[in-house]
């Protein structure tokens, strides 16, 4: 088995290239580092575009096409292999450059742009077979003006790397801190699941959080701090939407490096919403499974930052509504003024 320093390292040629785009280059590394079968899995609408081949085709060449001077700029990169033994590689942060031209028929704003992206990336045989990454599209189109759907109830803003601004690992970490992390995170997530018979009491969050911490939603959801940002703008409303909803942490992958963990799965939880509906969705009983991949930062025994990314797009869609069409609709004056 590899090492994490050895994974990290095969992707290397792949982290380089996007950050200096050149075509020719992501070409000829995305060839280099994946295997020619690997399992691309993107968020809405993007999907499963085939491939290594695939991602290039219908991911990276129309993002370049929109943003000439496309750069991907990291903020967390960790290495781990879970309990089943897979190995994987985790990395956070942003797409940047100027937006000169529609993407996913988001109009361009002339301005920089920055997305968030969580990637991950499952390792054999030292060649990538599976990437499962969500790329924050609604945040390009609430840069862009022209937001289709419920307004967010926490705060929407560029996301922060990590306070410690360590997040980009690059040497071997103290094993009993790495595995110390790895507890701390599942024990919260198995607290997490005492919700459904004990209320919100029994998920015991402040041994598991510092008082201090910062919850890093999605566009579409934002930013709550410490306990009581966290249950306001996130928390209270998720579950009293989906007061069924199930994680699904023992069919993922959690692995940790340091104090960083990173949890990947695809659909992470599924759920049916009911109660007071979700995010401006009416309540209709309607099944779901939702795609969340996450990083935490652990400090002194506690979590102290967690990043999360929600395919948004991908639970509008499966309850039957076209948020590109509303996109479209909204703002068809600036495709075809005075017509």
């Amino acid at each position: 088995m590899n090492t994490p320093s050895d994974n990290r390292l095969l992707l290397q040629p792949l982290r380089q290239a996007l950050y200096d785009y050149d075509p020719g280059d992501v070409q000829r590394s995305l060839s280099r580092v994946f295997a020619s079968d690997a399992h691309v899995q993107l968020a809405y609408p993007l999907e499963d575009p085939g491939g290594p081949d695939g991602l290039y085709r219908e991911g990276y060449r129309p993002l370049h096409n929109a943003i000439p001077d496309l750069e991907r700029r990291e903020t967390i990169v960790i290495a781990g292999s879970p309990d089943n033994n897979s190995q994987w590689v985790g990395c956070a942060g942003y797409y940047t450059g100027t937006f000169v031209k529609p993407w996913l028929d988001i109009p361009p704003t002339g301005h920089q742009v920055a997305m968030r992206f969580h990637e991950f990336f499952r390792i054999e045989d030292k060649r990538a077979v599976e990437m499962q990454a969500l790329w924050d599209i609604p945040e390009v189109m609430l840069q862009a003006g022209v937001w289709p759907m419920a307004p967010s109830l926490g705060r929407e803003w560029q996301v922060p790397g990590p306070a410690t601004q360590d997040g980009v690992i690059a040497s071997a970490q103290d094993d009993a801190v790495t595995a110390g992390s790895c507890k701390l995170v599942s024990d919260m997530l198995g607290a997490l699941g005492n919700y459904a018979e004990h209320g919100v009491d029994a998920m015991r969050l402040e041994n598991y959080w510092h008082p201090r911490f910062s919850w890093y939603g999605p566009s579409g959801i934002g930013t709550g701090r410490g306990v009581q940002g966290f249950r306001q703008w996130h928390q209270i409303p998720f579950l009293n939407a989906m007061p069924d909803r199930v994680g699904l942490v023992e069919q993922g992958n959690l692995f940790s490096e340091g104090e960083y963990v990173g949890f990947t799965a695809w659909p992470g939880m599924h759920m049916t919403i009911s109660g007071d509906g979700f995010l401006g969705i009416a309540p209709a009983n309607q099944k779901i499974t939702m795609r969340s991949l996450d990083f935490w930062r652990c400090e002194k025994g506690l979590i102290r930052e967690n990043w999360v990314l929600v395919d948004l797009l991908h639970v509008y869609r499966q309850i039957g509504v076209d948020v590109f069409a509303r996109l479209r609709e909204f703002n068809k004056a600036r495709y075809y003024p005075g017509g």
